[in-house]
């Protein structure tokens, strides 16, 4: 399999690398680590909303650093949590002593880390920390590395409600309680055409025929729902969408998101933008922000996931607050 890499040891480090060198003004790196922070970090006056996991889920964590969004970001090998220490130094670096929220997908590893890196930062550097479990999808109950629903794509919108919370100065506890909120709020399931390659491996992490597809994949491609021959866009769309719109029952406004899993060109993305819309339209739903895009991704599998937050006026209203984030502009 071919991978514009160097040497696959050096694969995140020099991703990292690259990114602080593309993005000078918003980012740097906290130095002999894989943690990067927003560059004016901590903020003053301000509760640090920081996050991490495994690498090569791009732009994810890093591209939602800056105002409005997340502070820290850390990242592990890939597909591998970050370590305590590296998530503690994290949490110290963006506290400005109104504490610090960790958003933590629900992975085994992520959760017990994030854990680990909670009392360090409260020991070592007397930091306030809390922390939400993301945990939206809808597609398995447990999974290869959760006890629970994963945490997916509805995280990015995590990121930005509670960022933007923060950013208006909110004490540690309305942020966490605006990060629950729109946990509580959101549903994601999506779908693989192709395994992902990892750089460590050089080969499809899974088998998948050419004339298959699985539905309810995680996105390490951990199993889905339901292996089956290959779909139409609109067909879909429309089992991954009922599958969320069961889960979240939404009666008014909503936000959308039409992730691409880092293989699917942003025309195929539309198309399903084109089916989710009129299924929406057909339940009555009105679409606040409709987001179509690669925001939470698995390498280089092909494939998508749906994700909807049921809005009220205060998500509508954090949702539409300004962010300047490399991967991310409101």
């Amino acid at each position: 399999m071919k991978k514009l890499i160097n040497d696959a040891d050096d694969y995140v480090d020099e991703m990292l690398d690259g990114m602080t060198a593309a993005h000078p003004d918003a980012v740097r790196r906290l130095p002999d680590t894989k943690v990067l922070v927003r560059a004016d970090a901590p903020v003053e006056g301000t509760v640090g909303v920081v996050s991490g996991g495994g690498s090569g889920h791009e732009p994810t964590h890093a591209g939602y650093l800056g105002e409005g969004m997340l502070d820290g970001a850390a990242a592990g090998e890939v597909f591998t949590s970050p370590t305590g220490d590296e998530l503690a130094e994290m949490v110290r670096a963006c506290d400005a002593g109104e504490g610090v929220l960790c958003v933590v997908k629900n992975y085994e590893g992520d959760v017990m880390n994030f854990d680990t890196a909670a009392e360090m930062a409260e020991i070592q550097g007397d930091v306030d920390v809390e922390q939400v479990v993301v945990n939206d999808d809808v597609a398995v109950e447990d999974s290869t590395y959760t006890s629970g629903r994963r945490g997916v794509c509805g995280t990015i919108l995590v990121h930005k409600c509670a960022g933007a919370k923060a950013a208006e100065g909110a004490d540690l506890a309305e942020v966490k309680r605006v990060a629950e909120k729109t946990i509580d709020n959101v549903a994601t399931m999506g779908t693989a055409l192709t395994s992902c390659v990892t750089p460590a491996k050089g080969e499809p992490t899974f088998d998948l025929g050419d004339d298959e597809i699985e539905l309810g994949i995680g996105i390490h491609g951990e199993p889905g729902v339901e292996r089956t021959g290959m779909l139409s866009a609109d067909e879909v769309t429309e089992r991954l969408a009922a599958a969320v719109l069961d889960d979240l029952d939404p009666s008014g406004e909503v936000a959308t998101v039409v992730n691409g899993m880092g293989g699917t060109p942003l025309s195929e993305l539309y198309i399903v933008q084109r089916r989710l819309s009129q299924l929406l339209d057909d339940e009555g739903l009105d679409v606040r922000e409709a987001m179509v895009g690669d925001y939470m991704t698995s390498l280089d599998m092909c494939g998508c996931s749906i994700t909807v937050l049921d809005l009220d006026d205060e998500l509508a209203d954090l949702l539409a607050r300004p962010a300047d984030t490399p991967a991310l502009t409101v």
